[in-house]
């Protein structure tokens, strides 16, 4: 119980402008408690002193709240330097060709096309239609059986298509007899720079576009 608190010098109770309504700095919250910890101790009544259980318990608090305090610090600056991390070892992408969710068919390699596909199980008969960004047919590829999981097929423009090849896209059709087969497209696109976003190492692609490089599905 405490006695004669207002003689405790406190400075700035009042609210101003400058004043801040909760304590961030460490050091700044446990001196402010050992200065109320004295006066506490200074104006205790006589006959009914704090027991010693009861400071112990107070100074374990102030002790877990610094603790916390100062561990949070320890793991955004750790958090910081491994993100710097990320990113600079991310650059070894950089050129390199990454697969991600999506249907255009990127730049071709030597006048080649490469993609990929994911199957939901294997398929009796696959075939890949390329077509325009406007949806006009370029090519058919008879591709025959697919497995289920990845795979990957080739493509040239020469003597089909003349036109930006950069923007043509594909789909899948996969069938057994009459059941369809479900199918996810993979883009192939060049890497050009690394990043990162909410603390997570991002891919800047060919094509102006940004991804996870959680989203990466495979690298050639």
């Amino acid at each position: 119980m405490i006695y004669g608190a207002g003689s405790v010098d406190t400075t700035s109770t009042g609210t101003t402008g400058n004043s801040k309504s909760a304590v961030t700095d460490p050091n700044e919250a446990q001196d402010r408690f050992l200065k109320l910890l004295v006066a506490q101790l200074s104006n205790q009544d006589p006959m009914n002193p704090m027991d010693n259980a009861q400071m112990t318990s107070q100074m374990a608090q102030i002790n877990t709240v610094t603790g916390i305090q100062q561990l949070n610090q320890t793991m955004q600056t750790m958090a910081g330097q491994f993100t710097a991390m990320q990113v600079l070892q991310g650059t070894s992408m950089i050129g390199r060709t990454v697969l991600t969710e999506g249907n255009t068919l990127g730049v071709a390699a030597n006048g080649t096309h490469t993609a990929a596909f994911d199957l939901d199980g294997a398929a009796a008969s696959v075939k890949v239609q390329i077509t325009t960004a406007t949806g006009e047919l370029v090519d058919t590829i008879d591709l025959g059986e697919g497995q289920s999981g990845r795979n990957y097929f080739t493509w040239k423009a020469e003597g089909k298509y003349s036109g930006d090849t950069s923007q043509l896209r594909y789909s899948v059709t996969a069938t057994n007899g009459t059941t369809a087969v479900g199918s996810t497209t993979l883009a192939p696109h060049a890497v050009i720079a690394t990043g990162a976003t909410n603390g997570s190492l991002t891919l800047e692609l060919d094509n102006g576009q940004s991804v996870a490089y959680s989203g990466v599905k495979a690298v050639y």
